[in-house]
């Protein structure tokens, strides 16, 4: 970029109907819009989004970022509005809607239409679920690990950047369950730097075999992420994925939260008020 620091991408899918993209599979795009439109769940996806992902990303060290939001072109009319109305105050966010498509092709031209195309430098991006968060210092701490490996990076294409500690957690009407975790190429932790003018970018490759398409760095930070768990985590809806059992928080457990991640267990107690 003119700046000179390399631009930093994150996408998140909500509620769209991709062809492909989910364990959870529907006979037609029609049926898939159904199940991820139905109320109850998406009551479940505004209040994990609100909660959990959204006050960390409004509270980044480091503001210099585009949040790319993908929905469905057919997303009902109070849903789009309600999502324009919780990212208002974001100057990052550009919502995206987009028909059904393939995922991993709809995600590609998500990302590539928010990315500087004109850039020399690579482009650094992540992902994230709609009810996963980010540390306050994430885009800061990828952007400074990334400067900090730019020779590497001209030597590759792409290169995975793996913040491998965070948190997993729950949200409720009596606040937030939550306990620390180490795991290695989890989502809501994982970053990619792209190579300028690569045409695929983080959504065209499965996060758990990135190690065997590029190289990944390990980055051991502590408190990146918290990959949320609610009744509707498409990755466990599989028979036999037994929950995780995740104590609330403590009083002093719930100052982390807001000193590391933006998030309130009273303002998330109020969401469910």
């Amino acid at each position: 970029m003119s700046d000179g620091k390399m631009q930093v991408i994150g996408l998140v899918r909500f509620s769209y109907p991709a062809l492909g993209g989910f364990q959870i599979e529907h006979e037609s795009p029609e049926a898939r819009a159904a199940f991820l439109y139905d109320p109850v769940r998406m009551e479940e996806r505004f209040t994990t989004f609100a909660g959990l992902t959204l006050p960390p990303l409004r509270a980044q060290t480091d503001p210099d970022f585009t949040l790319a939001i993908v929905v469905g072109d057919t997303m009902p009319e109070p849903l789009l509005e309600r999502l324009f109305d919780l990212v208002e105050d974001m100057p990052q966010a550009v919502i995206i809607p987009r028909a059904p498509g393939r995922h991993r092709q709809v995600m590609r031209e998500a990302i590539n239409h928010v990315r500087d195309d004109t850039s020399p430098l690579p482009s650094l991006q992540f992902r994230m679920d709609d009810d996963d968060a980010v540390s306050v210092r994430f885009v800061e701490r990828l952007r400074h690990h990334a400067t900090s490996l730019r020779p590497f990076l001209a030597q590759n294409r792409y290169v995975g950047l793996d913040f491998n500690q965070g948190h997993i957690a729950r949200i409720t009407p009596k606040g937030i369950r939550a306990k620390p975790t180490v795991e290695t190429l989890w989502t809501p932790g994982l970053g990619m730097a792209v190579a300028p003018g690569a045409s695929r970018g983080i959504m065209n490759f499965s996060h758990a075999k990135l190690g065997r398409v590029m190289p990944v760095v390990t980055l051991p930070d502590p408190d990146m992420f918290i990959r949320g768990h609610n009744d509707f985590n498409d990755s466990r809806q599989k028979d036999g994925v037994k929950p995780v059992r995740l104590p609330p928080l403590d009083v002093e457990g719930q100052a982390h939260f807001m000193q590391h991640f933006n998030i309130s267990a009273d303002a998330i107690r109020a969401l469910y008020r």
